[in-house]
C-alpha cells in the first residue's frame, strides 16, 4: 500500500498527457479521483499499518529504496493527503485563465506522488531520490506561463534546488558508507564517530542540514522562494507554502533526530551554527515581508520567516524542540495555503496585486476577504488559533536550550510583531477602508474557489479548537 501511494499518481499523472487539451471534464474528474483515491490510501496506511516497511527494489548491492511510514513521517503524509484534493478542486477554476491545463495537472499529479515519497522514505537514498525528483517534477510548474519572469524564477528555483542536493550529498555518501543510511529514532550513525572525529561530523551533517533546507529557504539559500511567487497560485500556495518546502524542513527534521541524532549534535558549534542562521531568517524575512506591498510576494518573504520557525526548532535538538517543529509544519501549512488562495482568487477576479489597490474589497469579495482576515488572525499568534500554539510550544524549548536557544527566542520575539504587521496590515485595506464608489468588477470566485475556501477555514478553526490532541500525538512521536 505505501509504494500503491507513491507511485499511482506518479504513473497516472504521466498517463494525464495522454488526454487531448480540449477533453477539459474528463481531465478534472481524474485528476480529482486519483487525488482522492490516493489521500484514502494515504490514510488507510496511516490508520492501519503504520511502521510497515517495503523493499521497492535495490539500485545497487547496498542501495536499497525502502518506504516506511513512522510517526513523524505520518504526520507530513497525511498533512499532503489533506491538502491535495483541496488544492486540485481549487485548480480547476484558478488555471481557466492561467491555459496550458494538461500539462499543468499532469505534474501537479505527479508532484503528489513524489512528496509522499519524501514522507515515505524508509532511508536516506530514497529521501534523497525523491527530494531530488521533487525539484525536476515542480520546476515545469514554477515556469507554467512562460513569461520571462516565470523563465528566470525557474532558473533560480533550479540552480538553488540542485545546488543544494549537491551539498546535502556531500553529507549522504559517507553517512550511507557507515551504515547509517536508516532512519533510527535517537540516530543511526555510532556515537563514538562523533568523539573521534568531531569535525568532521559536523561538518557532514552542516552540509545535509544546510543542503535540504534550502528547500526550506534558510539565508542565505532564500532567494528562490520569493521569485517563485510568479508561478500560478495553486503552485505558490501548495508546493511552495505546504509540499515543497516542508520537504525542505521536514528533510532536516530526519537529519537531526534520525539520522545523526540529537544527543550527538547537542552543545556543539553545529548545532549553534543552525540555530544563529535560523534565527537570522525568521527577522530577515518578516522584515521584507513588510516592506513589501505585493500581496503574493508579501505571503512568500512570510513563508521564508515561518519555515525558520520549524528549522529554529528542530535544531534545538530536544523532544520539545522536534514536538514544536512538526506542530508549526502542519499549523503554517494549513494558514499559509489558505492565505495564498485568498490572494489567487483576489487576482482571478479582479487582477490585483498591491495591497493598497484593495481597499473595500470586503464589499464585493466578503467570502475572500473573511477567510483571509481568519487565516491573517491564525498566522498572527491569535489565541485559540493553530499557529499560536506551536509558537508557545517552539519559544517553551527555546527556553531550555542557553544560551542559543534565546537567540532563536528573541528572533521569534521579533518577528511576531512584525508577523503581524505584514498579515493584517491587508486586512486593514480590504475590511476597514471604504471602497471607491466608481470601482466596479466581480465578487466572490465560483463554487470550486469557495469551496477550497470554506473547508480550509474550518480546517482551521476546528484544529485551533482540537490542536491540543494534535500536539500530544506530535509530542508521543518526538519520545520515540
Amino acid at each position: 500500500m505505501l509504494s500503491f501511494a507513491v507511485f499511482f499518481p506518479i504513473l497516472a499523472g504521466l498517463l494525464l498527457f495522454l488526454i487531448p487539451e480540449p477533453n477539459r471534464k474528463l481531465r478534472c474528474v481524474l485528476v480529482e479521483l486519483i487525488a482522492l483515491l490516493t489521500s484514502a490510501a494515504v490514510f488507510s496506511v496511516i490508520f492501519r499499518q503504520q511502521g510497515t516497511a517495503e523493499t521497492v527494489f535495490p539500485i545497487v548491492s547496498n542501495l536499497v529504496m525502502t518506504f516506511s511510514l513512522d510517526g513523524t513521517g505520518a504526520i507530513f503524509a497525511g498533512l499532503a493527503a489533506f491538502l491535495w484534493p483541496i488544492a486540485t478542486l481549487y485548480g480547476f477554476e484558478y488555471m481557466r485563465h492561467e491555459g496550458r491545463e494538461r500539462a499543468f495537472f499532469a505534474l501537479y499529479t505527479v508532484s503528489y506522488g513524489v512528496t509522499l515519497g519524501v514522507a515515505m522514505a524508509g532511508n536516506l537514498v530514497t529521501l534523497y531520490i525523491f527530494y531530488e525528483l521533487l525539484s525536476l517534477s515542480t520546476l515545469p510548474l514554477v515556469m507554467h506561463s512562460s513569461r520571462p519572469e516565470a523563465v528566470r524564477a525557474g532558473r533560480i528555483y533550479m540552480a538553488y534546488t540542485f545546488g543544494g542536493a549537491a551539498l546535502a550529498l556531500i553529507g549522504v555518501i559517507p553517512v550511507i558508507a557507515w551504515g547509517g543510511g536508516n532512519f533510527v529514532p535517537g540516530g543511526a550513525l555510532e556515537a563514538v564517530r562523533f568523539t573521534q572525529n568531531p569535525v568532521l561530523m559536523q561538518g557532514l551533517f552542516l552540509c545535509m542540514a544546510l543542503g535540504f533546507g534550502v528547500k526550506a529557504a534558510i539565508v542565505p539559500f532564500h532567494r528562490w522562494l520569493p521569485e517563485a511567487a510568479v508561478a500560478p497560485t495553486p503552485v505558490t500556495a501548495l508546493l511552495h507554502a505546504a509540499a515543497v518546502v516542508k520537504a525542505g524542513a521536514f528533510a532536516v527534521i530526519r537529519v537531526c533526530y534520525f539520522t545523526f541524532g540529537s544527543q550527538n549534535l547537542y552543545g556543539t558549534p553545529a548545532q549553534a551554527v543552525l540555530i544563529i542562521l535560523a534565527a537570522l531568517t525568521i527577522v530577515y524575512g518578516a522584515v521584507r515581508a513588510v516592506r513589501e506591498h505585493h500581496l503574493k510576494r508579501r505571503l512568500a518573504w512570510s513563508t521564508v520567516s515561518n519555515l525558520s520557525y520549524i528549522v529554529f526548532s528542530a535544531a534545538l535538538l530536544t523532544p520539545a524542540g522536534m514536538t514544536g517543529a512538526l506542530a508549526h509544519l502542519v499549523f503554517h501549512a494549513l494558514i499559509k495555503i489558505t492565505l495564498f488562495y485568498c490572494a489567487g482568487a483576489i487576482l482571478v477576479q479582479t487582477g490585483r496585486t498591491q495591497i493598497e489597490s484593495m481597499r473595500g474589497l470586503r464589499a464585493r469579495m466578503p467570502l475572500v476577504c473573511g477567510v483571509y482576515a481568519i487565516a491573517a488572525l491564525a498566522l498572527a499568534g491569535t489565541p485559540m488559533l493553530p499557529a499560536f500554539l506551536s509558537k508557545w510550544t517552539i519559544g517553551n524549548a527555546a527556553l531550555a536550550v542557553r544560551p542559543f536557544g534565546l537567540v532563536g527566542l528573541i528572533a521569534m520575539l521579533i518577528s511576531a510583531v512584525l508577523c503581524a504587521v505584514y498579515v493584517l496590515y491587508p486586512v486593514f485595506f480590504m475590511i476597514f477602508r471604504s471602497p471607491d464608489e466608481s470601482e466596479t468588477g466581480a465578487g466572490d470566485p465560483g463554487l470550486c474557489m469557495k469551496t477550497a475556501l470554506v473547508i480550509l477555514t474550518l480546517a482551521i478553526v476546528l484544529i485551533g479548537f482540537y490542536s491540543n490532541q494534535l500536539l500530544t500525538f506530535m509530542a508521543a512521536q518526538a519520545q520515540m
